[in-house]
Order: C-alpha cells, then sequence, then structure tokens
C-alpha cells in the first residue's frame, strides 16, 4: 500500500492572488490551460489546482453554472448531520432491543 503525499493547504490570500494572476494574464495565451500551464509554476502549485480555483470563483461569482463554496460547505454540513442521526438512530435501534430481550428474559411476578 503507498502512503498519500501531504499536500499543504493554501492560505486563501494566495489562492485569491493565483486567481487574479489567472483573470489578468488569461488574454495573453491561446486557451485557459495553456495560461494555467504558464502562471502555476510562478506561484509553485499544480496547473490542475490553479484551473480548479478559478473554475470554483468563476462559480462563487456567478460567472459559472454549478455549486458556489457556500453550497458545498452546506452539503457537506449537512452529509455530517445525517451520518451522526442514523448513527445515533443506530444506537437506540441496538438499546432497545438489549431492554426489550432483558424485559423477555425477565422471570414473570405470580
Amino acid at each position: 500500500m503507498t502512503k498519500r503525499r501531504f499536500t499543504p493547504a493554501y492560505p486563501a490570500e494566495f489562492r485569491e492572488r493565483g486567481v487574479r494572476l489567472f483573470r489578468e494574464g488569461r488574454a495573453d495565451y491561446a486557451s485557459d490551460t495553456a495560461a494555467c500551464r504558464a502562471i502555476a509554476p510562478k506561484l509553485g502549485c499544480s496547473p490542475d489546482s490553479l484551473r480548479a480555483r478559478c473554475q470554483q470563483a468563476e462559480r462563487d461569482s456567478g460567472q459559472r453554472v454549478g455549486l458556489t463554496s457556500a453550497e458545498k460547505d452546506r452539503i457537506k454540513e449537512l452529509a455530517r448531520e445525517v451520518r451522526e442521526l442514523r448513527q445515533a438512530n443506530e444506537i437506540l435501534k441496538k438499546a432497545s432491543a438489549y431492554f426489550a430481550q432483558a424485559e423477555l428474559d425477565r422471570p414473570l411476578k405470580r
């Protein structure tokens, strides 16, 4: 099994700077891909991460169709809440089954 590499999280200012550089320099290149390939090494990140950040910035500003960052965060939060509630329900089901079995095992009073 191979170990996954740790990729550091870039600060928000760094991400915003990368998007700004892409938007300013985009006109100098034939395509978005060419712009990302030229600008990313200057920033010290991969072209794919720069491309993804630029696309997400466009979604957040309404220029591109898709989920905004706030919507993605809300979906993650709701998914976590659903997972926690399902775990709680499973625990309650097991506890009720345990206590129901204990009630059946108890000797009858006459």
